[in-house]
């Protein structure tokens, strides 16, 4: 009598097409999430870019709008702001301005001043004016006045995402710039004038920072752009359309600091243009 004896298990056929289809598995499951994984680190360094961005709105929104602030509206400009002369890198200020450009030999930047809103106000760096206010509407000393600068400093080279914004106090014996925020590419910055008349209320052109002087005309407005960057290896193309269009304007010593840093970064452009609303008669 013939016994048949079944075989169990896998033949090496059989285990040979499990690899195969294992292997085609993985290989798109990896492919998954490497493009999972590119695509969350592209929305991070968005994000990043976008939030620097919004920091520094608010920032440049909120001193902006407290230059040439009165806490008694009917005292005149040129009393309120007297003549300042160019200290702590800032240049001077005219008779009832309340901004004035940064010395273009410490960068891109400007300087404001006000006067406190409240008793013992807190500036960009967290000091604390002296000025203490015992009725509605008083009068406010000249010395009072809360004085900021702020500086637009690149990273080192090639480190293009630590670019930072500085702001520093001239209000202090010995001022020194501290950092509000970081991701800052590069900066432009220019001032909307009118007339050498502080009441004037009009913007007839916009003059670069570096090219403004007391002699332009009274700042009546301040328009800025930063280029905001993520670390580097975040994009995959080698052009960028963000990075191309800034360097179409760009001055030659800042392309060639950008192209030679750029290394597939992710860009993003921030611009405003703030008046000085409390110049305004």
């Amino acid at each position: 009598m013939n016994l048949t004896k079944h075989q169990a298990g896998l033949s090496l056929v059989e285990l040979m097409i499990a690899l195969a289809i294992s292997s085609f598995l993985i290989l798109g499951i990896t492919q998954v999430y490497i493009d999972n994984q590119r695509h969350y680190l592209f929305q991070q360094s968005q994000t990043g870019n976008l939030d620097s961005g919004r920091f520094a709105s608010l920032i440049f929104e909120q001193y902006l709008s407290k230059a040439g602030y009165r806490r008694t509206p009917s005292k005149l400009l040129e009393e309120a702001f007297p003549v300042r002369t160019a200290s702590g890198g800032c240049l001077a200020f005219a008779a009832g301005a309340s901004v004035t450009g940064l010395d273009p030999a410490e960068g891109i930047g400007f300087c404001v001043r006000y006067q406190p809103q409240v008793s013992a106000e807190l500036d960009c760096q967290g000091i604390a004016s002296t000025t203490t206010y015992a009725k509605a509407f008083p009068d406010v000393a000249s010395s009072s006045l809360i004085v900021l600068a702020f500086k637009y400093e690149a990273g080192a080279s090639g480190e293009l995402q630590n670019g930072k914004l500085l702001c520093k106090s001239l209000n202090v014996s010995a001022p020194q710039f501290t950092e509000q925020l970081t991701g800052i590419a590069d900066m432009r910055l220019d001032f909307g004038i009118g007339s050498t008349d502080v009441l004037s209320k009009e913007v007839t052109s916009y003059v670069a920072q570096k090219d403004w002087t007391a002699n332009t005309g009274a700042i009546r407005s301040v328009r800025y752009s930063l280029l905001l960057a993520s670390r580097t290896a975040q994009r995959d193309s080698d052009d960028s359309k963000v990075l191309t269009d800034w360097l179409a304007l760009a001055p030659a010593a800042t392309k060639t600091r950008l192209q030679n840093a750029d290394n597939k970064r992710i860009y993003q452009v921030v611009s405003n243009t703030q008046t000085v609303r409390n110049l305004m008669p």
